[in-house]
């Protein structure tokens, strides 16, 4: 299972040991290595819940994460008894939701191994999610193990990391990641060359580059953007394309799951039946899951929004960060050598202070998405700038 783990050698080592000595506890020894609560963090693209997968599997698997008996086979595709996971699907993670998970959580093994719970994106959890997560964590139940993926340590609250081991992943090299592409997916090399450069060590979003080719086409869409930049009227209709575009994903990645899921709660609360033993109350509940369920939907698609207009705004930051490095003649990768001619256009027509200026107005953008600010302005402001930086 740790073979998954691309150009984390020094993180899958050490997991490897834990699991050891997770099985020598089953077997009644003391483990040293082992414990209860873990805090995998790394750069997006890293692999921080393929590692805690991995990690779930070799503790659970007799042989430490073969990779090819039933349990492996069963916490790969999300099936084991004994693995909770869990990834919230919108902006937040409630106090209401984890105190279910701390529930499900403190049952004993099925099969009298260990009792594992996955938490993606943990530093989604609120402040009182949080609070209610860390006393979960300091008095866990026997053969209970946490393990909880973060960006940053930073990102959950002190005294949780403080209950924590840390697991800290670097972002894989572009040669690693390229080869995981050619002898993984048959992506030809040059395309998976390409495609690792632009991901800038995102394992999964160089795969959507190499195999998909409408991924690649709003790339370029994106980096061509700051030749467009030439008016005040070009700037406010790039700003409405990106965010148009933003809108489109995240209906398409919404809608055929919320009808799904509005179908099933109202036949759950037995709308369109009929008949005297109907429960009217029943109907009456059903209307208020509804609405909340509406609710998490439209945080969902908030944040689905959101990450498609962040990755569009990380594709410009690695366009102008190597504007920068051709500004001052830096021997390193560029994200966009293909583009060179353009970086180097661009280079001569502007200054490093305007480039470091363009930089600073992409990541007031994230900034002000991620505060809420609605998104139409915040990107207008944005491609004004990268217009006219002095301004």
């Amino acid at each position: 299972m740790f073979d998954d783990l691309v150009g984390q050698e020094r993180a899958s080592a050490v997991l490897r040991r834990a699991a050891a000595a997770g099985a020598e506890v089953l077997a009644g020894g003391r483990g040293a290595g082992m414990t209860h609560a873990w805090l995998f963090t790394g750069p997006p693209g890293s692999g921080r819940s393929l590692a805690a997968k991995a990690f779930a599997a070799a503790l659970l698997c007799p042989d430490q994460g073969c990779g090819h008996c039933e349990s492996c086979h069963q916490v790969e595709v999300g099936s084991h008894p004994d693995l909770e996971s869990v990834r919230p699907q919108g902006l937040s993670y409630g106090v209401k939701q984890t105190r279910e998970l701390i529930l499900r959580a403190a049952g004993r093994a099925t099969l009298g191994g260990w009792r594992i719970v996955l938490f993606e994106d943990a530093d989604r959890a609120t402040e009182q999610a949080a609070n209610a997560l860390l006393k979960a964590i300091e008095e866990p139940p026997p053969r209970t193990v946490w393990l909880l993926c973060a960006p940053a340590a930073d990102d959950m609250i002190v005294t949780i990391r403080s209950r924590c081991r840390v697991i800290t992943l670097v972002t894989p090299a572009t040669p690693a990641v390229a080869h995981a592409l050619v002898t993984r997916d048959n992506v030809p090399p040059p395309i998976a060359e390409a495609a690792a450069r632009a991901a800038q060590g995102d394992l999964g979003r160089a795969r959507r580059l190499a195999l998909d080719e409408s991924v690649r086409h709003r790339r370029d869409a994106v980096l061509a953007l700051p030749r467009t930049l030439t008016g005040v009227a070009d700037c406010i209709n790039a700003a409405e394309r990106l965010v148009k575009t933003a809108d489109e994903d995240a209906a398409a990645a919404t809608a055929e799951l919320n009808e799904t899921e509005i179908a099933e709660l109202r036949a759950l609360y037995g709308e369109g039946s009929s008949g005297k033993g109907l429960n009217k109350g029943l109907i009456r509940g059903g209307a208020g899951a509804l609405k909340d369920l509406e609710s998490a939907q439209k945080s969902r698609a908030t944040r689905i929004k959101r990450e498609s207009l962040d990755l569009a705004l990380l594709d410009l930051m690695a366009y102008y960060r190597d504007v920068m490095a051709v500004q001052f003649g830096a021997h390193v990768e560029l994200a966009n050598e293909e583009r060179r001619a353009d970086l180097e256009a661009l280079a001569r027509t502007s200054t490093p202070e305007d480039t470091l200026r363009r930089l600073d107005a992409i990541l007031q953008c994230r900034e002000r998405l991620a505060a809420n600010v609605n998104p139409q302005i915040a990107v207008e402001a944005m491609t004004l700038a990268l217009r006219s930086p002095r301004g």
